[in-house]
Parts: structure tokens; sequence; C-alpha cells
């Protein structure tokens, strides 16, 4: 395998020289680091999950209860179907006196 000499050190600083294989404790502390983490990661996201649920209930409650008095005054006053306005256009009769000379 080709290895590029500007990063020869760091496979040298990194990489088994020796070529042997772990010892069984070594297998077992990469087990136990391994569990760790997974742990404190899994810990870490339930809080960022509670946090965020946390804050978005906060967000509704607080925009529901600034537009109640909106609300109420939608049920006490319903939109009439004056006017014609069809999905957000509005339609212009044009007379025959409207048009300009051509």
């Amino acid at each position: 395998m080709y290895r590029d000499p500007k990063f020869s050190s760091f496979f040298n600083q990194f990489g088994r020289g020796d070529g042997t294989p772990p010892s069984l404790l070594q297998k077992i502390v990469t087990v136990l680091v391994t569990i760790a983490v997974f742990g404190v990661a899994l810990m870490f996201s339930v809080v960022l999950f509670a946090v965020v649920v946390t804050v978005g209930a906060v967000a509704w409650g607080y925009l529901w209860w600034k537009t109640r008095a909106l609300r109420k005054q939608m049920r006490e006053h319903p939109p009439t179907g004056r006017g014609m306005i069809i999905e957000g256009e509005v339609i212009r009769e044009v007379e025959i006196e409207d048009r300009p000379p051509r």
C-alpha cells in the first residue's frame, strides 16, 4: 500500500509497529470504554430531546395564549362571503369603454 511521505509521521504515531494482537485486558478495557461512551452519549441525547420538547411546548403555549383574543374575535365575527376572491386573486371585469383605442 502506498503511503504519502507527508503523512508518514501520522502513520508511525498511530500505527502498531510490532503487529501484536491486543491482550485480553486491552479487549476488556476497550469494551468497557465503548459501553461507557455509548451510555454518556445516550444520556446527553435524552437530555437534549427533553430540552427540545420542553422549549417546543413552551413556544406552542405562548403562541396559543397570545392568539386567544384573535380566536375569540374570529368566533364572534365569522368572515362573510362578500367579494369575489379566488385563491388570493382579484377578478376585475373590464367594460368595453375602459379599453384603450387601437
